[in-house]
């Protein structure tokens, strides 16, 4: 399976070995519209060497005819119009989170996949990790009773001149980390929340370095932390009306799991494997949905909430 990479980024260079560790495949071509900076990525990454170097091309139309899937990594708000134009070209489409910045959007450019047969699919890494899964399998089995209360945190220290805390529109903490914090949201919750509200500090020219979000629904509540200029600690906390389960910081890396009880003595610990950077498992699943053309329609209705919760956020922001 041949994939093209738009975007020549930070994200975009951790794909590289992440795709190549995954069986039957290869990356044929990445474009970057700025000329000479797809080969420049290139050059880098395979250091001289020609056996399996991509194309580094920076006409568009090209990439198509090189490719039979797309990764998407450029910057958020490209995302969009990037998924409509490689779907319109008959690729399948794993994009970078956040896949979208709007409901609206994350509807249409689904519904487009579906009309087209084509699989499109957000790629967070850890919805996809071993450990992640486990999480999901603790707390479905009813060990820990019914699921009322989540608690996810992701910070990390982001240096200050970098994008993410320079572009006054589309960077910030929760554009850049809401996503993984939103995850297990619709995940364990459901899709049908009440309210949302956030809450958030911000640098000197008007950049949230540091964002709370609080979902409520009619009977469960989530509270939503992520930052890259204040620092917390990463851990996920789901509580149920039998006990609760925790996974240890970085959460998001999905490792070390733990289901508490009232009765300490019953605490039950999980090891999951979390290999190289992560990336390899929302690869491998993207890869296995497109060569078997399944839509995964969990994982659309999961995106299309995240969509929303982030259009929500940005609203607010701009307000």
């Amino acid at each position: 399976m041949r994939f093209g990479i738009i975007g020549t980024g930070r994200i975009a260079r951790r794909f590289v070995p992440e795709c190549l560790t995954v069986p039957d495949t290869e990356i044929s071509a990445v474009y970057n519209p700025h000329s000479g900076r797809a080969q420049q990525f290139t050059d880098n990454i395979w250091n001289g060497q020609a056996s399996g170097k991509p194309d580094g091309i920076s006409d568009i139309d090209e990439l198509w005819d090189k490719t039979d899937v797309v990764y998407i990594a450029s910057p958020h708000e490209t995302h969009y119009r990037y998924i409509m134009d490689a779907l319109k070209h008959g690729k399948h489409v794993l994009c970078d989170k956040p896949m979208v910045l709007s409901k609206e959007q994350a509807l249409e450019a689904y519904v487009y996949a579906e009309d087209k047969g084509l699989v499109l699919m957000e790629g967070i890494k850890t919805a996809y990790c071993l450990g992640y899964k486990k999480v999901l399998e603790i707390a479905g089995s009813g060990a820990i009773g019914n699921i009322r209360y989540i608690d996810a945190c992701f910070t990390k220290l982001e240096n200050p001149n970098n994008r993410e805390l320079t572009d006054r529109k589309y960077g910030g903490s929760f554009t850049e980390l809401g996503s993984y914090v939103a995850l297990p949201v619709p995940d364990l919750l459901g899709t049908e929340y009440k309210d949302i509200s956030f809450e958030s500090l911000y640098n000197d020219i008007g950049i949230d370095i540091f964002t709370k979000a609080h979902i409520s629904y009619e009977d469960k509540i989530a509270d939503l932390t992520c930052g890259l200029g204040v620092k917390s600690e990463g851990r996920l906390l789901i509580g149920g009306t039998k006990g609760y389960i925790r996974v240890d910081a970085p959460w998001w890396k999905t490792r070390h799991i733990e289901a508490h009880y009232e009765d300490e003595s019953k605490t039950v610990t999980y090891e999951e494997p979390f290999e190289g950077d992560g990336l390899r498992y929302e690869i491998s699943c993207f890869t296995d949905m497109a060569r078997e053309d399944n839509n995964s329609m969990n994982t659309r209705q999961r995106s299309i909430v995240m969509a929303e919760i982030m259009e929500k956020f940005l609203e607010q922001r701009t307000a």
